[in-house]
């Protein structure tokens, strides 16, 4: 996989991007103001997609100036190719992931590297923080961070300190990916979900720690949230056809809820009382939630649209878990509607 032999004090940041114009200077700009430990250097690189909104670009632009910025091509476009084509051409003994939507605290990296150190493990990562824009976005956010609407994962719980079984975005020893191999570029989806499965059933230890400190930029409208997590459930029987199992019975709780829903709707009028007790269990549910995740948010003002936006979460992830099974049992490829990179 790798074919530059490992310098010892380097740290390697990948990223993906495609059609990422208006945000790839302050990618750059904040990985570039990463604060490493004495010692250590690093270099930056991006994979662009066949970006043609100027990002490739700006981005070559931007390598020219700087030395520690590599510009990779990725001709596949999606994300698991990217990060592949980047680990090739990487030169760390340690390898980190970006994203070009995420805010980094100037001692992202360097965290990273003490938790490596400190604990031993083979992928390393902090909470995942979702930090919205505009009163839709903002309910997104508060979704996103509440364990009762992402099924208490503990990637979301900015305190924890621990072993988890995925963590955002990640950052590996050399060794580790020398060992499991890089991203499954079958995956438009779900490709660090993978990859984090097959070091733990691989026997690899995964650590979040609290120190670790980041912020993503979630979608900022119910349309694309639903298609991006539409096509986040549509990958999940990939995966699960993989390795035989999920990444964990949580991501297999919306394709219940569709499935029971769905199943009292085909049958109404015989199943009208169920149908009427899973409306309004679930209405009970999304208004109770949507309080709590306003309050814990603290975007009051977000209120009135997070049950829709927690809906959109389950249902969204649901159907698309649904047809992605389908494609799966009936053998077929991967449907192009779904195998597109998207941010």
């Amino acid at each position: 996989m790798f074919i530059h032999p490992p310098d010892p004090r380097c740290l390697s940041v990948i990223a993906p991007c495609r059609n990422e114009a208006a945000h790839i200077d302050a990618f750059c700009d904040s990985a570039l103001a990463q604060q490493l430990p004495a010692g250590w250097h690093m270099e930056v690189l991006v994979a662009d997609g066949c970006s043609d909104d100027g990002t490739r670009e700006r981005l070559q632009q931007r390598c020219a100036a700087d030395p520690r910025l590599r510009w990779v091509d990725n001709p596949g476009r999606i994300v698991s190719t990217g990060l592949n084509a980047c680990l090739r051409e990487a030169r760390g003994s340690v390898i980190a992931r970006l994203d070009v939507h995420t805010r980094f605290a100037p001692d992202y990296l360097a965290q990273c590297l003490a938790a490596l150190d400190r604990t031993g493990a083979d992928n390393v990562g902090g909470p995942w923080v979702a930090e919205g824009v505009g009163t839709v976005g903002q309910a997104i956010a508060a979704a996103f961070q509440s364990r009762w609407v992402v099924g208490g994962a503990r990637s979301r719980d900015t305190g924890y300190e621990g072993t988890v079984d995925t963590v955002y975005l990640g950052c590996w020893p050399r060794a580790t990916l020398e060992r499991f191999g890089g991203f499954d570029e079958a995956l438009v989806r779900n490709q660090d979900d993978e990859h984090n499965l097959r070091l733990r059933l691989g026997g690899a230890r995964i650590w979040q720690s609290h120190r670790i400190r980041s912020h993503y930029r979630p979608r900022s409208s119910l349309r694309h949230l639903f298609a991006q997590q539409r096509q986040y459930g549509y990958w999940r029987p990939f995966v699960m056809r993989k390795h035989g199992q999920p990444g964990s019975v949580r991501q297999l709780v919306p394709a219940v809820f569709v499935a029971a829903l769905l199943g009292s709707l085909l049958l109404a009028p015989w199943a009208a009382l169920p149908l009427a007790a899973l409306l309004g269990a679930y209405g009970t549910y999304l208004g109770a939630v949507s309080v709590q995740a306003a309050l814990a948010s603290g975007h009051l003002a977000a209120l009135p649209s997070l049950p829709v936006v927690i809906a959109a979460y389950h249902l969204a992830y649901g159907l698309g878990t649904w047809r992605g099974l389908w494609d799966v049992l009936r053998g077929q490829a991967p449907s192009t509607q779904f195998a597109r990179m998207t941010r």
